[in-house]
């Protein structure tokens, strides 16, 4: 998806996240911060975090996972 795409789809789905839930599977983290109340990170199968988007934006936990970084 290019990003005009991916644009015009997170708008979609923030419309559509006012009546419904939404399970959203996403690498791109700028529209996963955009969409979700609540997230849960996983990292080779496991949940290593779960909170809001400010919470995980802060988990050391997940910096190091994705920045490559040993915790």
């Amino acid at each position: 998806m290019g990003v005009a795409e991916a644009e015009r789809m997170v708008a979609l789905l923030l419309t559509i996240k006012k009546n419904h839930g939404i399970l959203l599977v996403e690498h791109d983290m700028d529209a996963v911060f955009t969409l979700a109340d609540k997230l849960t990170v996983m990292v080779n199968g496991q949940v290593i975090a779960s909170g809001t988007p400010a919470q995980i934006r802060a988990d050391a936990g997940v910096q190091a996972a994705y920045l490559g970084e040993e915790h």
